[in-house]
C-alpha cells in the first residue's frame, strides 16, 4: 500500500510514517526543506517537495496514493480541500489529524471538568475551536464524494517519537519552561484534566484505521488521563525541582505565546474515551500512564 503523509517531518506524521514503513508500506512524505528531504530519504520515506498551500501537488499525490495521512496542521482547510479533490470518487482512505482541544472548556486550570466525551456524545465546542470542528465535519461528510475520510482526534500525546522530531508539544514545553525558570509552572491550579495517549499506541490506531476504518468515522485516541497538577508534580520530581507554581491563565497567555496555548492547550479540560476505536477497530493500547512515563522515561 502506498501512503502519502503530510507532516512527515513532524512528531505525529513522522511517527506514523515510520510505523508504516516498519509494517511494509511504501510512504511518500511532504517536505519543504532540502536537508530534511534527505533525512526523510534515509528513513525509507520518499520525499515530496512542497507545502500545504501547493494544492496541485497535494491533489496529485493523493490521486497517486492508495491512502493519505494528513498530519501537518489540524486547522488548515485549503490542504484538506486539495486532498479531498485528489481522492474524490476513489473510495481511498484519508486520515485527518485533529486534536481533543476541540471540546476543551474555559477552566483556566482551576477545576476538573465533569464532562467526559466519547464519539457518540454531542460536542460542546468553544467559539475559538468552531473552525476546527467545522473542518472535521467537512471530512466526515466526504463519503458523499466517494472518499473514505476519517478524523483521528488525539488527546495529550506523550512518548518519544519515531521520526525526525522525537518530541511532542505539551509535556516538553512544560519541561523547557521549568529548565528556564527553575520551577514547573501550570495554568491556574492545574486541576484541569486531559486524557492522554502514548505515541506508539496512536501510530497503531492510524494503521488500523487505514486498513479497515469506515468512511465518516471519528476516533478519539486515549488510554488514561491526568491533571496538569499531577503532570507538573511528576516533571518537578523528575527534574528534582520544588513545588509546582500556579500561573494565572492571563499571565500564561502573555508569556507563553497567546490565549490558545494558555486557555486550551494547558488550561482546559479535555476528557474523552476512545470507545469507537476499541469496539470497531479492535484497537488495544498498551500504555496507560503519562505520569508514570514522565517518572521513568522522560528524556532528560
Amino acid at each position: 500500500m502506498r501512503v502519502f503523509v503530510t507532516g512527515a517531518t513532524g512528531y505525529i506524521g513522522g511517527s506514523v510514517a515510520a510505523g508504516l514503513i516498519a509494517a511494509g508500506y511504501q510512504v511518500r512524505g511532504l517536505v519543504r526543506d532540502a536537508a530534511k528531504a534527505a533525512d526523510l530519504a534515509t528513513r525509507g520515506i520518499e520525499p515530496v517537495m512542497g507545502d500545504l498551500d501547493d494544492a496541485k501537488a497535494l491533489a496529485r499525490e493523493a490521486r497517486a496514493a492508495d491512502g493519505v495521512v494528513s498530519a501537518a496542521n489540524a486547522d488548515h482547510l485549503p490542504s484538506v480541500q486539495a486532498l479531498l479533490a485528489g481522492l474524490e470518487g476513489s473510495s481511498k482512505p484519508l486520515l485527518h489529524t485533529s486534536g481533543s482541544s476541540v471540546i476543551g472548556d474555559d477552566a483556566r486550570g482551576d477545576f476538573a471538568g465533569e464532562a467526559i466525551y466519547d464519539e457518540a456524545t454531542p460536542f460542546v465546542v468553544q467559539p475559538g475551536k468552531q473552525p476546527r470542528h467545522a473542518l472535521n465535519q467537512t471530512l466526515l461528510a466526504a463519503a458523499a464524494r466517494g472518499v473514505r475520510a476519517m478524523v483521528i482526534c488525539p488527546t495529550l500525546i506523550y512518548g518519544r517519537g519515531r521520526g525526525m522530531n522525537p518530541h511532542s508539544i505539551q509535556i516538553p514545553f512544560l519541561v523547557q519552561q521549568a529548565r528556564e525558570h527553575g520551577v514547573v509552572r501550570v495554568v491556574g491550579q492545574g486541576l484541569n484534566r486531559w486524557s492522554t495517549v502514548h505515541i506508539d499506541d496512536l501510530v497503531s490506531l492510524y494503521r488500523l484505521a487505514l486498513e479497515k476504518g469506515p468512511a465518516g468515522a471519528f476516533y478519539f485516541a486515549e488510554n488514561g488521563e491526568a491533571s496538569f497538577a499531577e503532570i507538573g508534580a511528576a516533571i518537578a520530581a523528575r527534574l528534582k525541582l520544588g513545588a509546582v507554581q500556579p500561573l494565572a491563565a492571563e499571565a500564561a497567555a502573555a508569556s507563553w505565546g497567546g490565549e490558545a496555548r494558555a486557555f486550551f492547550t494547558y488550561g482546559s479540560n479535555s476528557r474523552v474515551r476512545a470507545v469507537r476505536a476499541r469496539r470497531e477497530l479492535g484497537w488495544q493500547p498498551r500504555h496507560a500512564s503519562a505520569v508514570a512515563w514522565i517518572g521513568s522515561e522522560l528524556d532528560l
